[in-house]
């Protein structure tokens, strides 16, 4: 009896060895590759069966069944992560499974570039490649709510930088990413601002870093722009800025603003309506935030474009106007 038991112990434990050698060696024999690199792509709730077959159809040459009973023996087969994944030649089994259960995903990348308004950000949104489109039928108040921020106007409240992504990630994750990012932004911003502001609360100061952005031509004026148009509001005058009468013209504007449009009583148009405009005209940079909540000090109330990006700055109408007369009408303020 312990003859046949020891004989049973001794062929279960070489069985033992042996699969254990074969897993071994499984782990780690490189898998072929139809092309290298190779690129694919695991849906969204792909089981790792299904997930091996998305490999497979993209040129990863596994045996399905082997894949699979690997992920399972090592308790990885329900912590596969969907997205785009590149692999090399030499990749084995065992690093496959970890890059997918690690989720390490190809990385691509926008910009959004300060200035821009919320229509040419989703325009951009719409042109990559790379991106999920789950946005495009959607209003711009259904994305507000989709990405919880229900009942807010878009405009300005995306903060613009370089936002690093998955490929086949949602365009409302990134949008989503960047609203929380100009949300922290403001915030900081706002906890450092300078005392005795004309601000009513933060929005009302992302509303001027906008139109600071917009008016801004070289950035070493961008604070003393601040300080005239927070002048201006300190006294109750018109701020007269075109880029707000040309965001409120929406579509009609052709690139050649006239006097017509200056007179034309819209929402935005700050000649004919005073204080700041209801909304940000555009997206504000760092930069802007920071020269809105802390601007120069300055007895200017005016400025005007000299025509190499820079600007000349008056306290007076008249100076104001030798100042036009010398440089350029157009762009006066």
């Amino acid at each position: 009896m312990w003859s046949w038991i020891k004989r049973i112990f001794l062929l279960a434990l070489c069985l033992a060895l042996l699969a254990s050698a074969g897993l071994g060696w499984y782990a780690l024999s490189p898998v072929t590759l139809r092309t290298d690199p190779a690129d694919f792509s695991i849906r969204p709730g792909s089981s790792l069966r299904s997930a091996t077959r998305q490999m497979v159809e993209s040129g990863v040459e596994l045996t399905p069944w082997q894949f699979t009973l690997f992920g399972r023996l090592l308790g990885k087969a329900g912590t596969i992560k969907a997205g785009s994944y590149e692999v090399g030649r030499g990749i084995t089994p065992l690093a496959l499974l970890h890059k997918l259960t690690a989720g390490e995903v190809t990385q691509t990348e926008i910009v959004f570039v300060e200035g821009c308004t919320f229509r040419q950000m989703r325009s951009a949104l719409d042109a990559d490649a790379e991106v999920r489109h789950d946005s495009t039928a959607l209003s711009d108040a259904e994305i507000m709510v989709r990405i919880g921020a229900v009942g807010r106007n878009p405009e300005g409240l995306f903060f613009p930088d370089t936002y690093l992504f998955g490929k086949g990630a949602s365009d409302l994750d990134i949008l989503k990413r960047a609203y929380k990012a100009m949300d922290r932004q403001l915030k900081a911003a706002w906890e450092k601002r300078a005392p005795e502001l004309p601000y009513r609360d933060p929005y009302d100061a992302l509303i001027m870093a906008s139109v600071i952005e917009k008016e801004t031509g070289q950035a070493t004026d961008r604070a003393l722009i601040a300080g005239v148009f927070v002048n201006r509001l300190r006294i109750g005058m018109m701020l007269q800025t075109d880029p707000s009468v040309i965001y409120g013209l929406g579509e009609k504007f052709d690139g050649n603003l006239r006097k017509k449009h200056l007179l034309a009583d819209t929402p935005h148009n700050t000649y004919t309506r005073s204080g700041l405009p209801p909304t940000p005209i555009a997206m504000p940079g760092q930069a802007a935030l920071d020269a809105a909540l802390n601007p120069a000090k300055t007895p200017a109330l005016y400025f005007v474009a000299r025509g190499d990006g820079s600007s000349e700055f008056s306290r007076t109408l008249a100076e104001h106007e030798r100042a036009v007369a010398k440089y350029q009408r157009r762009g006066a303020r």
